[in-house]
């Protein structure tokens, strides 16, 4: 009786291991990479992702021979689904690092504006935690060699190719075309990417196609833009001060700018077009074991980073509502 009781209860759990296969399969693109990566067989990563499927009566992929896409319900799971896997292999890398006390350099690789606005302000309490271990944290826009360049962690914020790198994806971030509202009072508010020939564009020198800006609606229509102005920048927070003087549009993270939208300051232009989703990356060399302050940093960041307030849709005050 005691066992029929204890697997009836076990059934009423979520199916972890499930989920965690569904955020790999999301995370490589492939039933196949994920079971390489997973040292799982195809056929098993497909099952557990059926078992989720029959489990919650809706389909997680339209899956063709040749290509593989969320559906409405695998977009809705898939952010928590990526939770579940983040915080289950930290849990496990901190339980198995033994009980030696992470000490020793964690070096630290990060986009200059992010580092300096979202992860120099999370390590104090990280030294708190870990007084043994300290961190070099090297801060570029530029995509910095892991391997090469000797870092044991990389945030990246982008579409990430495939590589040898071992990835994990924190959160999505979202960028929007934004302009002060005294700027769309002069100018005008455009109603479809093709206005902005019409506007002044700031432009950040390290999008994948900087001479383009790409849209898309809600309907799957696509726009390319070839954004003119007086200034381009390699690092985004050096197009602030014109952005705020009501100089013209830029195309900018939430990170950077959420605080700006919710007080006001700042306006979203063409909320109905987004550019091609991008997300932030924790990135770390191939192999194991990793040492436990490496571990340790790669939790404390996985856990501060993607609660973050721009890490999540927020409600935001259209013009209109002001």
């Amino acid at each position: 009786m005691e066992t029929y009781r204890f697997w009836k209860w076990l059934m009423r759990l979520p199916d972890f291991e499930a989920w965690a296969v569904f955020a790999k399969v999301v995370e490589t693109g492939s039933f196949g990479r994920a079971a390489a990566e997973l040292g799982l067989s195809k056929a098993t990563v497909s099952k557990a992702v059926s078992r989720l499927e029959l489990r919650i009566g809706a389909r997680l992929f339209n899956r063709t021979s040749r290509k593989l896409a969320l559906t409405e319900a695998g977009q809705a799971a898939k952010d928590g689904a990526a939770r579940i896997l983040a915080e289950g292999e930290a849990a496990e890398a901190l339980a198995t690092a033994g009980a030696a006390e992470p000490r020793g350099l964690v070096r630290l690789a990060a986009p200059m504006t992010f580092g300096v606005m979202h992860v120099a302000p999370i390590l104090p309490a990280f030294f708190r935690e870990y007084p043994a271990v300290s961190v070099d944290l090297h801060l570029s826009d530029a995509v910095v060699d892991l391997v090469g360049g000797g870092f044991d962690i990389g945030l990246r914020i982008a579409a990430l190719p495939d590589s040898s790198l071992r990835a994990r994806r924190l959160c999505e971030i979202r960028r929007s075309l934004v302009a002060t509202p005294a700027y769309l009072d002069r100018h005008g508010r455009p109603e479809h990417p093709d206005d902005l020939v019409r506007h002044t564009c700031l432009g950040y020198a390290y999008l994948p196609t900087p001479d383009r800006w790409r849209f898309v609606d809600g309907s799957g229509a696509e726009a390319v833009v070839v954004p003119a102005g007086q200034l381009r920048a390699n690092n985004a927070e050096a197009l602030a001060p014109a952005l705020r003087a009501g100089l013209g549009l830029a195309l900018q993270p939430d990170f950077m700018i959420w605080d700006d939208l919710e007080s006001g300051r700042l306006e979203r232009v063409l909320p109905a077009w987004s550019p091609p989703p991008i997300a932030l990356h924790l990135v770390t060399p191939p192999g194991d074991p990793r040492p436990a302050r490496v571990t340790a940093l790669i939790a404390h960041l996985g856990q501060a980073l993607g609660q973050a307030p721009w890490a999540a849709p927020q409600p935001r005050r259209d013009p209109a509502d002001r």
